[in-house]
């Protein structure tokens, strides 16, 4: 088992939501449909939702940030500890970088939210 990657990433909260205001549209540009709910179809708050970009701008950062990479091909779910799904443009990434396994943290406190990710080869 090696490292491949790290990633981290911490989002200011108040910008954050000032931005979703500014810019509905970009909320399905960020998300998935299914990333923007909770498990009983409740919109999710916006720390809940800047934890998961968070996640999504460290998983670049692991894969060394390459551009044409979209944000819907990496979905992040947390039915307990967060986890992520890759697809397109994403997973090819990961493919070519030899990543097989990823650890995902997210963390919420005062004004920010924080996601820490380990991309692995096995």
């Amino acid at each position: 088992m090696s490292i491949v990657g790290i990633g981290v990433d911490v989002v200011d909260l108040q910008r954050f939501a000032e931005t979703l205001e500014r810019t509905p549209g970009i909320l399905d540009r960020l998300f998935t449909a299914a990333e923007q709910t909770s498990a009983k179809g409740h919109q999710l708050p916006t720390m809940s939702l800047a934890g998961r970009f968070a996640v999504k701008e460290a998983v670049a950062k692991a894969l060394g940030a390459p551009a044409g990479m979209h944000f819907h091909d990496c979905e992040v779910s947390n039915g307990g500890a967060p986890t992520i799904t890759l697809t397109g443009t994403v997973q090819a990434v990961a493919d070519e970088r030899g990543v097989t396994n990823w650890h995902v943290s997210i963390s919420h406190d005062g004004p920010v939210a924080m996601a820490y990710v380990i991309a692995e080869h096995l």
